[in-house]
């Protein structure tokens, strides 16, 4: 669970069928993440309508008297991560990847439509910089940007909403600094596509909905129809969102967070290609 491959695991005891029939009302032990709080409701609903089932196939004849007046078997929840069901342990690490998102493309979706509507392009084009140089020098300011954002959020996150962080902090350094610089590129690629400033504040909203919406943060993931998912997972806050619940509710350490550190990583390299290809060393 910790590494986010289950969501739940259901511990039948030995002697569990011996002990139905005999009446002694065995446990069933449900560990269910509770990082969702919804989560452990649907584990229960579910438990509890297998139970049901089983009852009706299993419990006639001669044992059928084991399953009345109640039901013989009892579900006991143990709720991992989040024992309290507060929801605030898992909105406050995804709003982290959800401001993130909009802020990095924000800021450098004008990056070079600004440049060209002060006339200011001429004299970039001028200078013997190549394509990768003027990304970097774009996205490097706004870099100590995310740092402050970051700090600050964790800050709030532990002093006012008491979120606990129990996992890897270079886990986390590396994650939130990946998906820093690839939100940044984004935002530079879209400034390569508009042609004004006013497009490009307006362009970034067809990335920032569906990273509200698609992400995870919103909707439980696995919930969603197969080409939400898809689009989903081509998202970078999908990833960078699965790794912050991952190190500050479950305690992940770097190899637990690997597959997200990857994810996030390919989607960075398909966008700074996809920035630098559209660049242009020419006012057409």
């Amino acid at each position: 669970m910790r590494d986010g491959t289950a969501n739940f695991v259901v511990v039948i005891p030995t002697g569990f069928e011996r002990d139905v029939v005999r009446g002694l009302a065995p446990e069933i032990l449900l560990t269910a993440d509770a990082s969702d709080p919804s989560a452990p409701g649907a584990a229960v609903a579910a438990m509890s309508g297998i139970v049901a089932r089983a009852e009706a196939n299993v419990l006639v004849g001669p044992v059928r008297a084991a399953a009345a007046p109640s039901s013989p078997v009892v579900v006991t929840v143990h709720k991992q991560f989040n024992p309290e069901g507060r929801t605030a342990l898992n909105i406050v690490p995804g709003l982290l990847a959800i401001i993130l998102s909009m802020t990095m493309v924000l800021i450098t979706a004008v990056a070079i439509v600004r440049e060209t509507e002060r006339g200011t392009m001429e004299a970039l084009i001028a200078t013997p910089v190549r394509p990768l140089e003027v990304l970097l020098g774009k996205i490097t300011p706004y870099v100590l940007v995310g740092y402050v954002q970051t700090g600050a959020f964790l800050l709030a996150g532990r002093f006012i909403f008491r979120v606990p962080f129990l996992g890897s902090p270079l886990a986390f350094f590396l994650g939130f600094n990946l998906n820093i610089v690839t939100n940044l590129a984004l935002g530079f690629l879209i400034s390569t596509l508009a042609r004004s400033q006013m497009q490009a504040m307006q362009l970034p909203f067809f990335t920032i909905l569906p990273t509200i919406l698609l992400s995870g943060f919103m909707f439980p993931f696995a919930g969603m129809p197969g080409w939400a998912r898809a689009l989903g997972t081509a998202l970078p806050a999908t990833h960078f969102l699965r790794l912050t619940r991952k190190v500050m509710l479950k305690g992940a350490l770097l190899t637990d967070v690997g597959w997200n550190l990857l994810g996030i990583t390919v989607i960075m390299l398909v966008i700074v290609t996809m920035a630098l290809r559209r660049y242009r060393q020419t006012l057409d």
